[in-house]
């Protein structure tokens, strides 16, 4: 069994959905053989050595979850998101878990699924795709993680807030992956089964590209009430909510 999540933003701010991901992890995880986790598992990741502040040990907490799963036999797999697109080898290290490339082939004896966070589909958002571009780059990156950890932190919290009020004067469809560039991702992934969040519509499509019928399935955004993760039995995808 194969269990997918994504979007769950994980924050001190939020006790309700950390206190759902401990009870998935000590509970219905432990019954998978994987569990992929494609991106925004944190709602801010300002660097590995968050894990180091014993002030604040939320970060730890989770980090030491998510080990504790991986030595019951589970293997965990995560991908970067928007949010904690600084998820480096320390966190790697520290909690067992493989980082993912985004996208990925996940090639498996019954079936064939391409996995994604899902916001490099997002095309129409122009002004995200320049924020991204340039925050993927190895220099930003070594450049912002050189600043003190107590700067990161107010720099993420400006960036979510901005990122909030610009969401309110967006077009809905900025929001949403772009219909031709999804085509064009199937097309070039040999039409697998998409499996991606980031856009917090949950939802079964179907495409139909060159002819070949493919689904494409939107993983949920998680909240202080639920969650929910994406079954692979081996035969087909199902949804499990949590609570």
């Amino acid at each position: 069994m194969i269990l997918f999540v994504s979007d769950l933003h994980l924050a001190p701010q939020a006790p309700g959905v950390a206190r759902i991901f401990h009870e998935f992890l000590g509970g219905r995880a432990r019954a998978a053989e994987q569990l992929f986790i494609l991106g925004d598992l944190f709602e801010a990741w300002p660097g590995d050595d968050c894990l180091d502040d014993g002030e604040e040990p939320f970060a730890g907490e989770i980090v030491d979850a998510l080990r504790q799963l991986v030595s019951a036999g589970v293997s965990v797999s995560i991908m970067h998101g928007n949010r904690d697109f600084l998820l480096g080898e320390r966190f790697a290290a520290r909690s067992g878990a493989h980082l993912l490339p985004d996208p990925f082939i996940l090639s498996l004896p019954t079936w064939q699924f391409v996995l994604s966070h899902g916001d490099a589909l997002c095309t129409d958002d122009q002004e995200y795709q320049s924020f991204r571009a340039l925050v993927r780059q190895a220099d930003w990156q070594q450049a912002f993680l050189a600043r003190p950890l107590d700067e990161r932190r107010a720099i993420a919290r400006d960036l979510r807030q901005k990122s909030e009020f610009a969401k309110r004067d967006k077009a809905d469809y900025l929001m949403d992956i772009n219909a031709g560039a999804t085509d064009d991702f199937l097309r070039l992934h040999g039409y697998a089964s998409l499996i991606h969040g980031h856009t917090h519509r949950p939802a079964m499509h179907d495409h139909v590209v060159d002819g070949i019928h493919v689904e494409r399935w939107v993983l949920a955004d998680w909240n202080e009430t639920q969650g929910e993760c994406l079954c692979w039995n081996g035969e087909h995808l199902a949804r499990e909510r949590l609570r």
